[in-house]
């Protein structure tokens, strides 16, 4: 498929995980990939991987909390490709604790980088978007957003984007543009596997936990959610804006 031929995509917290999984496969569809990351040297060894499978990419590092930093990293993106198109919202931190002992500095660094950053990097590209009148823009939220014990950041932060995601949606849908959201459920991740290190588990063990209240009885793949996010930044879904799409095997 090369449903984003022409396509400049920027994905952030792309050096690993779901943001790295999404962008192989936007790569892989066509688009010139901006793999955006705090890890510099991460996102420039996925950004190879990317150019060894015949796509085009750019490793950059970027601090998305800071608004500077997010500014001038879209300037080197529209400068490099000609355009911006496709903005996946995926960088996001874990500072897990109960609140009665969580500190406050968990709570700002997690409501700073997995809201904030998003805020910052929609008000960057939507200048491009809107002039270009089309824009694609896929934000991460989570199951957690429901309500998870030990998570009251992350929760209140994956439900702040839904919030955002929605508002997106009516502000810049007459440019053209579609704001969605994508909240998973347990992903197989370096991150899910550091929540299992926390709670005194390993990672398959956590993994197999999790999967006996799942009703398809496994946890998902990150190129699994990789495919929802490509299908909501491509024109095939470009009457769907404003919603958040539950990805979790089928957990209620």
């Amino acid at each position: 498929m090369t449903r984003f031929a022409d396509r400049v995509a920027v994905v952030t917290g792309a050096a690993r995980g779901i943001g790295a999984a999404t962008a192989h496969r936007l790569a892989a569809e066509g688009a010139a990939v901006a793999v955006v990351d705090l890890d510099a040297d991460a996102s420039r060894a996925v950004a190879d991987e990317i150019g060894k499978n015949g796509g085009r990419a750019v490793g950059i590092g970027c601090d998305v909390t800071d608004a500077d930093a997010v500014a001038a990293m879209t300037e080197q993106v529209v400068g490099a490709y000609g355009g911006l198109h496709v903005l996946v919202n995926n960088a996001g931190i874990t500072r897990d604790d109960l609140l009665f002992k969580m500190p406050l500095a968990s709570w700002d660094a997690v409501l700073t980088t997995n809201l904030t950053s998003m805020f910052l990097c929609c008000q960057a590209a939507q200048q491009h978007m809107v002039a270009a009148r089309y824009g694609r823009i896929v934000n991460l939220s989570s199951r957690s957003a429901l309500g998870n014990r030990g998570q009251v950041n992350y929760a209140a932060a994956k439900a702040g984007v839904q919030g955002l995601t929605a508002t997106l949606a009516i502000e810049l849908g007459p440019f053209n543009v579609t704001v969605n959201a994508v909240a998973p459920g347990y992903v197989a991740t370096a991150m899910t596997a550091a929540t299992a290190q926390r709670v005194g588990s390993t990672p398959e063990e956590h993994q197999r936990m999790v999967a006996e209240h799942t009703p398809l009885r496994r946890v998902a793949q990150p190129a699994e959610i990789a495919s929802v996010i490509a299908f909501l930044a491509s024109d095939d879904a470009s009457y769907v804006s404003g919603q958040t799409l539950y990805v979790n095997g089928g957990a209620r």
